[in-house]
């Protein structure tokens, strides 16, 4: 990889650090664990880890309530913890993403606690806040993501104040220069203290309309949910005006201003939006971002015309951007149950292992979920257990993001190795049997398939940098070219649960790969087993 281009074409590994290690017994993961456990993520032969956030916050959605920018909370450490971290996975060859989550912040900050006190002090216009109608009603009918309408009353003000998530989340004013000049300070601090990237969360929620339109009503057929289920009535609405506004570009190219005073930094944003692939064009257009991601393979279609017509669809909106894949992340339940077809405890290790190939072998960057490496089904938490705000607000039908985000199973002890004390979420017993203890001990595990897969695909040129080119294939069959450099390799996946054979097989001899399940060629036809792969290099 070129050294001003670390990003483009690689893995990325999310640690979300309260559920990854716990140092001191309280049962919350934190940086002297995330610490204590790098040179197990090297040994993956990942290039980055993204560390979801560890900053100073009240903790009512986990960390993205940020009650200072600048600090660590105590319940991970602190600001030397984190140059501790910073500085091991530079020694073990890491890049470092952390995120940032600038549209919003806690109404805990001090910002947010000066604005509200009146309409005339010095932050009083670094939020969104509105007038009532005359009959005392918000502004207009904008909805928050976790539940109700997107804005809460203040008495001290006599007006409300927007919130696109929970209510303790107050939306800043991102018209207002002084709020965006502070956010880029914010940001300048961290990389100041030699960050690598930024993961930007919630990218294109920054700006908001200016003139409080009303969100137009969404055909109940076309509700369909991108982070969100189709019942909440959040779907309800095309959000063309409380995110996704023209004002976000000018903001983009400030933002990238900045970075371009850094070596060899990259900035991925995570795009959610009424057209979310049109928007990661728009945003990852040059002096933009340098990386886009959406929720779109996130989604419970795994069907092979999906995948193909989101892939493809993206690729003809890019032009010179570069996207990133994921299927997993710390919202959304884990990949091998919502693509499996087994019960949420059953797990797949066949589907894992072919779901770490089939995510690494589209074009562009690729962030992997931690214990995505060890075929993690998503636990069943029950309500009583339950820590997430969002989940709590929509149970029973959508059971929040707990279930994704259980601690790591290091060993089969009674806490999984993760904590000495009371895990903050309960440990399936399932999980401890993925153990990363036990598959080290299995040479056919997830793990050492990903591993393996890793390794290989980091000496093709084809994977980490080309284009790419789907073939029509057989359903379930997912058939593509990757190209770079004069090499061009084909990939075909089987994304089902039985063998499948494609005859008239013109590619030639099939290479060894490891990873994955691995189809074979007998008289012109591939035969691939149950979510079974193979490759093959092209004239």
């Amino acid at each position: 990889m070129a050294a001003d281009n670390w990003w483009r074409g690689a893995v990325i590994y999310q640690v979300y650090p309260r559920s990854f290690s716990d140092s001191n017994g309280d049962g919350v993961g934190d940086l002297p664990g995330l610490l204590a456990r790098l040179d197990y993520i090297a040994s993956l032969g990942v290039d980055a880890i993204w560390i979801s956030p560890f900053f100073t916050s009240p903790m009512a959605d986990f960390g993205y309530d940020i009650a200072d920018y600048r600090n660590v909370d105590p319940l991970f450490g602190t600001l030397a913890d984190f140059d501790r971290v910073l500085a091991k996975a530079h020694a073990l060859g890491l890049k470092v993403m952390i995120d940032q989550v600038l549209s919003h912040c806690s109404s805990a900050h001090p910002w947010f606690q000066e604005s509200r006190q009146s309409r005339d002090n010095p932050k009083a216009d670094w939020f969104v806040w509105a007038d009532p109608k005359p009959d005392g009603t918000p502004p207009n009918n904008w909805l928050s993501i976790f539940g109700g309408v997107a804005w809460t009353w203040e008495p001290r003000r006599g007006q409300y104040y927007l919130h696109n998530f929970l209510a303790s989340q107050p939306d800043l004013n991102f018209h207002n220069p002084a709020v965006r000049a502070a956010q880029l300070e914010n940001v300048k601090f961290w990389l100041d203290r030699g960050v690598d990237g930024l993961r930007l969360d919630a990218i294109n929620f920054c700006f908001h309309d200016a003139q409080l339109r009303d969100n137009p009503p969404k055909p109940a057929a076309l509700r369909t949910g991108r982070g969100f289920s189709p019942d909440n009535p959040y779907a309800f609405q095309y959000h063309w005006y409380n995110n996704t506004q023209p004002e976000n570009l000018g903001f983009l190219h400030e933002l990238r201003a900045l970075m371009d005073r850094y070596p060899d930094v990259g900035a991925l944003g995570e795009i959610s939006s009424e057209d979310s692939l049109a928007t990661m064009a728009e945003y990852c257009a040059p002096g933009r971002l340098h990386m886009g991601y959406s929720f779109e393979l996130l989604t419970e279609d795994a069907s092979p015309a999906y995948i193909r017509s989101t892939v493809e669809a993206l690729e003809a909106k890019l032009g010179a951007g570069w996207p990133c894949w994921a299927i997993s992340n710390h919202d959304v339940q884990r990949a091998v149950t919502r693509w499996g077809s087994g019960a949420p405890e059953a797990g797949d290790d066949a589907l894992a292992r072919q779901l770490v190939a089939l995510v690494c072998c589209l074009r562009g960057s690729v962030c992997l979920y931690q214990g995505e490496e060890l075929g993690l089904p998503e636990a069943e938490v029950p309500f009583e257990a339950l820590q997430d705000p969002y989940g709590k607000t929509f149970w029973p039908n959508f059971k929040g993001r707990d279930g994704c985000r259980t601690p790591m199973p290091w060993d089969a002890s009674a806490q999984a190795g993760f904590t000495t004390g009371t895990p903050w979420l309960p440990i399936p017993e399932a999980h401890r049997a993925r153990s990363v203890a036990a598959q080290e001990q299995d040479p056919r595990s997830v793990l050492h398939a990903t591993r393996a897969f890793l390794q290989w695909r980091r000496g093709q040129p084809a994977l980490v940098e080309g284009g790419i080119r789907f073939l029509d294939a057989p359903p379930p069959l997912l058939a593509f070219v990757r190209e770079h450099a004069g090499q061009r390799l084909l990939a075909v996946f089987n994304l089902s649960p039985a063998p499948v054979a494609w005859p008239a097989f013109a590619a030639g001899a099939l290479l060894a790969v490891p990873g994955p399940e691995a189809g074979h060629l007998q008289d012109g036809t591939l035969h691939l087993p149950p979510r079974g792969a193979a490759f093959a290099m092209l004239e």
